[in-house]
Formats: structure tokens, sequence, C-alpha cells
């Protein structure tokens, strides 16, 4: 990747609040711009076509380093090796595909923070069941310190993760020995491979790219809500906050009675104003 690509972030403590604020604010590309982008770039080699399809797809990168908090390795660097593995992917996308850039991203992210793990986390594989990962992960989160439990501490966790004390015991002998490969070979047992802390750091279930695309969906419709509401007068937005918003919902005839006006007034001003946002956010969307 040209040197173009680098990001102009640097991701060091004092500044990394505002390179997240920075990271929220990036526009969204829509399927049709991120096509013509990737075209301009793969076509023409046009390297600010390839930094805007980086700089706006940066939030989905902390998207996914977030999955891997929790390791005592900086958050900064994880988030900083996933950019690397973002430009690769982009480097590599070919538009005609028929996916988005963070589905075909996904690999690459993943595969450059994999590598910092490996090269800054030891004790890795230390779990081989499902039940074993879920003790692992619940174990680290909620050890409060470094060294040995005490026998309350590992009594109460029991208790709070409903497993056998000697299971506790147990994984907190694991997480105590020797280091152990991130990853197995090719040609190693399936077993042995399936175990393979690459395969269970981040919570299976959904697919990254999905779970992304849902949340930036939802936040676009938080958006079109707000903006619906803003055009509302404040009678109707005070009738639709204190109906539908407020932590203790109005009647209608307790709104009848602050305006002086009939329930059935409330009631059509209601309707209307729920009319009026409707037609706002179908307008907007």
């Amino acid at each position: 990747m040209s040197n173009a690509l680098t990001l102009p972030i640097n991701l060091s403590v004092g500044t990394f609040d505002a390179y997240l604020n920075l990271v929220r604010q990036m526009p969204r590309l829509s399927a049709e711009q991120e096509r013509e982008l990737t075209i301009q770039y793969r076509d023409n080699g046009d390297l600010e076509a390839a930094r805007e399809l980086v700089m706006t797809n940066l939030r989905f990168v902390v998207h996914v380093a977030r999955g891997y908090s929790g390791y005592g390795l900086s958050m900064p660097d994880i988030i900083q090796e996933g950019n690397v593995g973002l430009m690769k992917a982009v480097k590599r996308f070919d538009p005609d595909m028929g996916v988005r850039l963070v589905s075909f991203a996904v690999h690459w992210i993943k595969a450059e923070i994999h590598e910092y793990v490996i090269k800054n986390w030891g004790i890795v594989k230390v779990a081989t069941t499902k039940a074993q990962r879920k003790l692992f992960f619940n174990l680290r989160k909620s050890k409060q310190n470094i060294g040995w439990l005490s026998n309350a501490e590992a009594m109460a966790m029991a208790e709070d993760l409903n497993v056998d004390l000697s299971d506790i015991y147990e994984m907190e002998m694991r997480l105590g020995g020797r280091d152990m490969s991130f990853d197995m070979p090719m040609d190693e047992s399936a077993d042995e491979s399936f175990s393979a802390p690459a395969t269970y750091l981040q919570q299976h279930g959904a697919d990254p790219a999905e779970l992304f695309e849902n949340a930036d969906w939802e936040g676009h419709e938080q958006d079109l809500l707000a903006k619906a509401l803003s055009c509302l007068d404040e009678r109707s937005l005070d009738i639709l906050t204190s109906r539908w918003l407020a932590e203790k919902k109005a009647t209608l005839h307790e709104l009848a009675e602050r305006y002086n006006v009939s329930a059935e007034r409330i009631r059509q001003l209601e309707q209307n104003a729920m009319k009026k946002i409707r037609a706002s956010v179908i307008l907007e969307a």
C-alpha cells in the first residue's frame, strides 16, 4: 500500500478519545459511492479514492477491535493494527466481488490484530471446551489481581458463574501455565485445530460485518427520528414526549388539563404529530 494511505492520526494515549470522535464523524458511503471509489483505485491507481475508502471505514475497525479488549493490550495499538489490515483489504478489494468492503476487510483486519496478539500475549490457548472458554473469559475479567485467587474469591466466583470450585482452580492453573501456540498448523488433529484461540478470541454467533451494519442503521434511524422531532412545534413535541418518551407516561386527560383542551383534541394533535414524523422519516430515509 502506498504511503499516501498512511493515516494522519497519532494514536497516542492523549489523543485516543479525539480519534474515536473523529472516526464517528466520518461520513458513511453508500454501496454506489463505495463501488465508484474502488473502481477508481483499481483501474486508475487513485490514491485519494483509496484514502477515502480507508477513512470512511475506520469506525468498522474500532468495532472489530473492541472484541479484543480485556487481554491486557493497548486498545489504540490494537486499532492501529486493525487499520493496517483495512489498508491491505482496500488494496486487494475487487468491486466486482458483489460484497461490501467491510465484509471483505474482516479477514484482513482480524489477521493483523491476531498477529499483534501472538507477539504480545503469551497465554492464549488455555481452554478447549465451550465451558472452559466461558470460564476463561469470566475468570480473567473477575480476578482482582494477577496473583492466585484467595479461597473466598474462588468460592464467590464459582457461585457467580455456577461452576464447581475445582473448575475455578483448574482454569487458574491453566492461566498460569506455559505459553501455547496461538493457532495450529493445518496438519494438526481436528480437535486441536478447533480449540486454537484463533477460533474463539471473539464471541461467535454473528457476522461482524452484519453486526456493524445493524448498529450503523440503528444510529441512522435515531438521527432521522431526532431530526423529525425537531420539526414539531413545542406543544406537539411535549405531547409526544409525555405520551411515548417519558419514563412515566402521561394520559390524554392529564395533557388535556395541562393545555386546557379536550382529551379528543390531545389525541388529534398526537396523531398529527405522528404523521409528520413518519412523513419526515420516509422522506429522509
